[in-house]
């Protein structure tokens, strides 16, 4: 294969050359050249260079010459004169051309006295000369280039061109293959004639299945993938657990109806994503996700009102409506410049964009609903609108987001507002996020966020999984009705791989939630802080593992305890104590236990603690 390469690179050369050596004086006479063309096309007719060069005085005598298609596209006439008249005519053309026999083979372009560097030729001519040898010229050492090329020269130009091929072709094949390589190669033929039958029919039973997938397949743009969770949890308490359920012992009154919790059983249950990934440019990409599970952790038994799936809850144990499918994730990401990005969606999560953490990822790191996310952070957890991703640098990194929201797990009505027409994108609860992340290293990173938050009151009231930045449900004091809130949080998050097998991570966040209440009663403000810290051990145990062990204060009121209803407590503040231990068995299974102890559970100082066992099986395809 070598040669052959080698010696295409040698021939293709040539043929060119050899036609633009016969181009090179037709441009230069064109009119000329084109009247002489045709007059020898109407006088050889149907008969071949070959036949002319023969002989010196060509036996045309008694030939009828036939009317014949030529290149032209044009038809020779019949020659039906007498052939003697033009015999003359003929035989001083043959002269002309016979006295190329005397045209002297020429070696450097040198010897060519009238070809100039300055010709537009004059490379060409070099090379067919200096290199190939199959240009001549005339015995007073010229090459006559402005001169018309007649049919006989162009015959003899390229016929010393074939000359030379046959030449580097024999040089070129001389002695690859001998009859002995042959024989060999007939004897292995021979004898693995049955390897080479077997081998053939894989390949032709590989084709057919290739065919069958490539005619079956789901999509030329979409990949499935998806997550599996399951989930075995237990939860108990050394004592009585407060909880508030959420409404005032009576109208006018600050009093807070409180009660015992029972304790709970232990429960076994399953979470599936599953994402539809669709890209139409390849850098682009349409995410679909689709969510169903049954999963209600016993620790929600503990929760005060508008705590559900919070404290003692890892993220992935979650269930939807009646076991049902929903849609959980919708939105399209694309590029807009090399280091600018849209994602737009009538479902976007917002957690995918802010507040991320190497050592806090729900499905690697410290994954209870507390630790995997800021608690005070974002009233939407999912919601229609865009985010701006930009790539400052490689140290920064700045992320814009507003959503209005669209929670997959809440009733619609009454949320599900952004599409809600009563209600709408901008005028229900929504957020307008600002986060910028600065990486001075590739093992520390650093996270300023701001979240601006409009809350929406739902039958006179604030709160659940809406209510952040503070977690419980607020009403103007009293047991009066209040309208839709506002409100402001700043936060600080890092992570930081201090060693090889050693890490530390932790958030801060401040919120403020102006209160405007109904009755006539003064506005006012609830303000809270969160914070946690913690460390991390990658690679624990096995490559790819991953323990934490943090401490954290999801939720302490700091002032206007007064407007919660519920997840005031007596003033306590809630601390919590989690370790993690993510282990993967294999590239798509991994076991991960995890152990809660919260203390002061919904902020009742009086409260014993609680602890919680969780045990997840994690499945990826």
């Amino acid at each position: 294969m070598v040669n052959i390469l080698w010696l295409w690179r040698r021939v293709a050369p040539v043929l060119c050359l050899a036609s633009l050596m016969g181009a090179t004086s037709a441009i230069a006479t064109e009119a000329e050249t084109d009247q002489k063309r045709d007059t020898l096309w109407e006088k050889v007719g149907g008969i071949a260079v070959s036949d002319l060069l023969a002989s010196e005085t060509p036996e045309w005598v008694g030939v009828q010459v036939e009317e014949k298609p030529i290149a032209s596209g044009l038809a020779v006439p019949q020659a039906e004169d007498s052939v003697s008249e033009t015999l003359s005519n003929y035989a001083a053309e043959l002269t002309e051309f016979k006295s190329l026999d005397t045209m002297e083979q020429v070696t450097s372009i040198s010897q060519l006295r009238d070809v100039q560097p300055t010709d537009w030729a004059f490379q060409a001519l070099q090379s067919l000369v200096e290199r190939y040898g199959c240009i001549a010229g005339y015995p007073d050492g010229t090459y006559r280039g402005n001169r018309a090329l007649t049919r006989y020269e162009f015959a003899a130009g390229l016929n010393a061109c074939l000359d030379r091929i046959v030449d580097l072709i024999d040089a070129a094949t001389r002695g690859i293959i001998t009859q002995e390589d042959l024989l060999v190669i007939q004897r292995l033929q021979e004898e693995f004639a049955a390897e080479l039958a077997t081998l053939r029919g894989r390949v032709d039973a590989l084709e057919a299945r290739t065919a069958e997938l490539e005619a079956n397949q789901f999509s030329t743009t979409t990949k499935l993938s998806g997550l599996a969770f399951f989930h075995l949890t237990g939860a108990f308490a050394d004592g009585d657990i407060r909880r508030e359920v959420g409404q005032r012992v009576a109208v006018g009154s600050r009093d807070r109806v409180v009660e015992i919790a029972d304790d709970p059983n232990t429960t076994y249950s399953g979470l599936v994503w599953l994402n539809l990934n669709t890209s139409f440019t390849g850098r682009d990409l349409l995410v679909t996700q689709l969510a169903v599970g049954n999963g209600n952790s016993p620790a929600n038994v503990y929760a005060s009102a508008g705590l559900f799936n919070t404290f003692g809850v890892p993220f992935v144990e979650q269930g939807t409506d009646n076991n049902t499918v929903i849609l959980r994730e919708l939105f399209y990401d694309f590029p807009v410049t090399d280091r600018l990005r849209l994602v737009v969606g009538p479902r976007v999560n917002w957690y995918r964009y802010f507040d991320n953490n190497a050592y806090t990822f729900f499905l690697t790191g410290a994954g209870s609903f507390n630790s995997s996310g800021g608690t005070q952070l974002n009233s939407v957890d999912r919601g229609a609108g865009a985010v701006l991703l930009w790539d400052i640098s490689r140290a920064f990194k700045l992320r814009l987001g507003y959503l209005g929201e669209s929670t997959e797990f809440l009733p619609n009505p009454p949320f599900g507002t952004a599409s809600n027409p009563n209600r709408g994108l901008f005028n229900a609860t929504n957020t307008a996020t600002a986060e910028l992340t600065f990486s001075p290293s590739d093992r520390a990173n650093f996270r300023f966020l701001y979240t601006r938050s409009n809350i929406q009151q739902v039958g006179g009231r604030v709160g659940g999984a809406i209510s952040e930045p503070f977690y419980g449900i607020a009403d103007d004091g009293f047991g009066g009705p209040i309208g839709d809130a506002t409100a402001d949080t700043f936060s600080f998050n890092f992570d930081w791989r201090v060693a090889r097998y050693l890490g530390l991570f932790g958030r801060y966040a401040y919120g403020s939630t102006n209160i405007y209440p109904r009755t006539g009663r003064p506005d006012g403000e609830i303000n809270a802080q969160s914070y946690q810290i913690g460390v991390a051990f990658p690679d624990l145990g096995r490559r790819g593992a991953l323990g934490t062990i943090s401490f954290l204060v999801p939720f302490d009121v700091l002032s206007g305890r007064r407007y919660l209803v519920s997840g005031g407590g007596n003033g306590g503040t809630q601390y919590e104590i989690e370790a993690t231990y993510y282990l993967p068995l294999t590239p798509n299974i991994a076991l991960v236990p995890a152990f809660y102890v919260i203390g002061n559970p919904n902020n009742f100082d009086n409260n014993s603690t609680i602890y919680v066992g969780n045990l997840r099986t994690q499945f990826s395809f």
